[in-house]
């Protein structure tokens, strides 16, 4: 095992490029966290994304993706961004949609940093993730001391709350580990009272995705069931409320990446503007935003403006 040097140098260049939070896990066999994966799966709470159940070695296992893996490294970049829009009754788009697709502002960022690790410390071997592999990116973010997995089932971290982005780097060089930390959510339930879907079980960390406002908003391509209709509370796209309610995003700060920024007529976007919105102002103004994703018609659905 290395000493420390390495990692607190790698911590220190992840900072220059503007991640702000790093942490280092030993890269090996998740052997709980694949039976809880399995339950979930089983339970049928990942709905319609079938992609969840696939490459399930791939997902619990490093060396798998990368031969040889020593180190997971995860990385926290922020998002949080308070502004809302000025019309209190215009649709609702999560923080982490205002600004550019973060799998390509952040990608550019983690290749540069493995770019870095490769000219100080040699030939080394790894890949890069953005929410873009089969990675258990919560569970090695908390595995490496990042912070605890809430109720709400999202990453917390004590210094800075929830609002931010994951993204891992698999290295087969061995670095000293972070240890973990404890749970910090003691018995607070504001995020499970707070969901109007009753996503969240009652006793917290589990979520039945097939219930969640952001699954319907995104992921789910058909017509959102009746049993929903009526209760995704003005949420277009995502759905931020167990963030909103969760304490500890009382420490939360805003980000300083000029690619969140949102389109400039985003905000400025009354309840009518987007109830008449034509597929052309979408590609305006969410072409190059996670809203894409969506597509014109499936929002446009969501909100009521078409049946």
């Amino acid at each position: 095992m290395l000493s420390s040097h390495p990692s607190d140098a790698l911590k220190k260049k992840a900072a220059d490029l503007g991640f702000f939070l790093c942490s280092v896990a030993k890269a090996e066999p998740m052997d709980a966290e694949a039976r809880r994966l399995e339950e979930w799966l089983n339970a049928g709470y990942h709905g319609k994304m079938g992609y969840m159940a696939n490459h399930f070695e791939l997902r619990t296992d490093p060396s798998k993706l990368v031969p040889g893996a020593k180190s997971m490294i995860s990385l926290g970049y922020n998002y949080h961004n308070p502004q809302v829009a000025a019309d209190p009754e215009a649709p609702r788009v999560s923080q982490y949609a205002y600004g550019e697709d973060y799998h390509k502002t952040i990608r550019r960022k983690l290749k540069e940093l493995f770019r870095w690790v490769k000219e100080e410390y040699g030939d080394i071997q790894g890949r890069v993730f953005v929410d873009s592999g089969p990675v258990l990116e919560r569970d090695w973010a908390r595995r490496s001391g990042m912070g605890w997995i809430g109720k709400h089932t999202l990453l917390i971290n004590r210094d800075v709350g929830s609002y931010f982005f994951l993204a891992e780097l698999i290295i087969d060089l061995p670095l000293e580990p972070d240890p973990p930390i404890k749970d910090y959510c003691g018995t607070c339930t504001r995020c499970i009272d707070a969901c109007p879907t009753e996503a969240i079980s009652p006793s917290g960390y589990v979520l039945d995705g097939s219930k969640c406002i952001s699954y319907l908003t995104i992921e789910l391509r058909e017509a959102i069931p009746t049993e929903f209709q009526g209760k995704l509370e003005g949420w277009a796209f995502g759905c931020d409320i167990c963030q909103e309610v969760c304490p500890w995003n009382r420490f939360a700060r805003r980000h300083h990446e000029p690619a969140f920024e949102p389109h400039p007529e985003l905000l400025d976007m009354t309840q009518r503007d987007w109830m008449d919105m034509t597929a052309e102002t979408f590609n305006t103004v969410f072409g190059r935003t996670p809203v894409k994703r969506a597509g014109w018609d499936k929002l446009m659905t969501t909100i009521g403006s078409r049946p």
